[in-house]
């Protein structure tokens, strides 16, 4: 029995689910999800469907089938550049009768451009060869369509894959995210791919967001994008798509978090003019002619986003050859400057001063960085400028920290407690207060230079044990602190009393041989008497502080709890 795939495709639907801008709440696309899939006899699930076609040597034109009704459904969308995340099956690259340009025309049927089709392909299973998935981003992007790498971290090509495919975006599996905020493990892996991600001018989607928790977290540790059921679940209903989510905007605004991160100042930012990509040669030409000091033009879609730049050296050639202007006012031959698009480098002015400096170091070569406003085209900050901000903001730093350890002293503590009892409602953070037990004896003993060393031992132990989106600081001397945002008491505590054990053993190395062996030193107390002391250790006081905290009990219950604490092998806590 011949299967008839139009009456398939009829009875199918798409429910769409938004993606959201992670700083602002604004929706920046929505992902096509098949629905119905129920309502075709003898198929349980999705991919039982798509399996169906593969096998019937089909699945390209059912591909384009679907293609056409997401596509058809999403222009009835009326929200202005809004993307469509739309997912492809890998084994398309395999159908003898795909052809390019096929998306194209039905995008023209509907009078959308191509930048509104983002194709997402996935890492999971299906893939006979781990290079597929890698040919087909290339084959997609030779055609300068956005590009997403679904499912990210669970498939087969791992690093390789982010190396190697010149995508535009990724995004982390929902095992990655669910429960993020709990798991040091994830927020690891998570913060180093998005690191990396940036550095490689990639954007990132945070999938499967849950709840609060993961979205603070997923947004404070760098993630783009989120997408989940805490933002919108997928839904058929065009109506109920949104430009921009008050909730989440309420959540943002209710945060305020404290953001060490300074923002990255207007003044150093340049306007340089840009042009659309579908402006012709003729007015590329025209364009360095009118702006003789540039050495290249930011180049922009019809919603004003950021596509990347083309250098006056590339078309050097052509604009000075005999016959260049001519060829340039030819509309056959100067339709398209997208040939001549090179990518680079750019960041979200959200991500701050410290982040731009970070992965303009990695390309020593570049020169300067591109600034992108949700995706939207907002300026360059030029060789000259970043030297200024990073002089700028070592002096900033400078000020701040603990001329010792290295890390933030009494100003940014004050703000972190400040910003955490503003928004106890928003989330609970935890406090941790660390005061050495027998420091002035050691000191006494052994030195200030062996003093520092034990201090600088501390401070490299808590930068190692706790996760990277902690706030570690140094109140001064022998005293630490440490502001934890949206993890459990019982992590918090075990990770703590770990710490102090591992303190505890590592610190008997500067001793003599003698005093280890003794297990104490003998020394004056502050009064002048002698007494045996017991060797160097740590205490810890934390505090955890919730919706029920009041900043009258703050000072109170921290001295009381720095008192309980002193000389104890084992964190003390509380919530005040």
């Amino acid at each position: 029995m011949k299967i008839k795939w139009n009456s398939i495709v009829e009875k199918l639907d798409y429910a769409f689910q938004p993606i959201i801008h992670a700083h602002s709440g604004k929706i920046f696309a929505v992902e096509a999800l098949l629905r119905n899939v129920e309502k075709i006899p003898n198929i349980n699930y999705i991919h039982d469907i798509f399996d169906l076609a593969y096998k019937e040597n089909y699945l390209y034109e059912f591909d384009l089938l679907l293609r056409e009704k997401a596509i058809e459904k999403f222009s009835r969308i009326s929200i202005e550049n809004l993307q469509l995340f739309y997912n492809l099956d890998n084994r398309t690259i395999h159908a003898k009768n795909y052809t390019k340009g096929n998306t194209k025309k039905i995008l023209k049927k509907y009078n959308l451009p191509k930048s509104i089709i983002c194709f997402e392909l996935s890492e999971r299973g299906t893939l006979e060869d781990q290079n597929d998935l890698i040919n087909m981003i290339h084959n997609y992007n030779s055609s300068n369509y956005n590009i997403a790498i679904d499912d990210f971290g669970v498939g087969v090509s791992g690093l390789k894959l982010l190396y190697f495919s010149q995508a535009d975006i990724i995004k982390i599996d929902r095992f990655f995210i669910e429960n993020i905020n709990g798991d040091a493990k994830k927020r690891l892996f998570c913060s180093s791919i998005i690191n990396m991600a940036h550095i490689m001018g990639m954007k990132v989607v945070a999938e499967g967001v849950e709840t609060l928790k993961e979205f603070y977290t997923c947004k404070n540790i760098g993630a783009d994008f989120i997408q989940g059921f805490f933002i919108q679940k997928p839904t058929t209903q065009i109506d109920e798509i949104k430009p921009i989510y008050k909730d989440i905007v309420k959540y943002l605004l209710n945060e305020k978090r404290a953001d060490d991160n300074a923002p990255i100042e207007q003044e150093f930012i340049q306007n340089i003019v840009p042009i659309n990509i579908d402006s012709s040669l003729h007015s590329l030409f025209l364009y360095f002619k009118d702006y003789t000091h540039s050495s290249f033009v930011p180049i922009i879609d019809d919603y004003d986003n950021f596509i990347g730049v083309i250098y006056e050296v590339d078309i050097k050639q052509i604009s000075y050859s005999q016959y260049g202007l001519a060829l340039a006012q030819n509309k056959s031959y100067s339709s398209k400057i997208s040939k001549y698009v090179k990518p680079v480098i750019s960041i979200e002015a959200s991500w701050g001063i410290d982040k731009a400096l970070q992965i303009f170091n990695q390309d020593p070569n570049s020169s300067g960085i591109f600034i992108t406003k949700a995706n939207k085209y907002h300026g360059f900050i030029d060789l000259r400028s970043l030297l200024q901000l990073s002089h700028k903001r070592t002096l900033e730093i400078a000020e701040n920290q603990n001329p010792l350890t290295r890390l933030p002293g009494n100003n940014q503590i004050e703000r972190f407690i400040y910003n955490s009892l503003e928004n106890k409602n928003s989330y609970k953070s935890h406090i941790l207060y660390f005061d050495f037990d027998n420091f002035k004896p050691f000191n006494d003993t052994y030195g200030f230079r062996q003093g520092d060393r034990a201090i600088l031992l501390f401070s490299e132990l808590l930068q190692k044990k706790y996760p990277s989106d902690t706030f570690i600081a140094h109140i001064g001397g022998d005293d630490f602190f440490i502001g934890i945002k949206n993890n459990d008491i019982e992590e918090v505590y075990l990770t703590t009393k770990e710490a102090l054990d591992e303190f505890r053993w590592s610190v008997k190395n500067l001793y003599s041989e003698i005093d280890k062996k003794n297990g104490h030193i003998k020394g004056k107390d502050r009064f002048g008497e002698d007494r045996i002391f017991e060797l160097l250790s740590c205490s810890c006081a934390i505090i955890e502080i919730s919706s029920n905290s009041k900043k009258a009990n703050f000072d109170y219950t921290l001295n009381v709890m720095k008192k309980y604490s002193k000389n104890l092998d084992r964190p003390i806590s509380a919530s005040f």
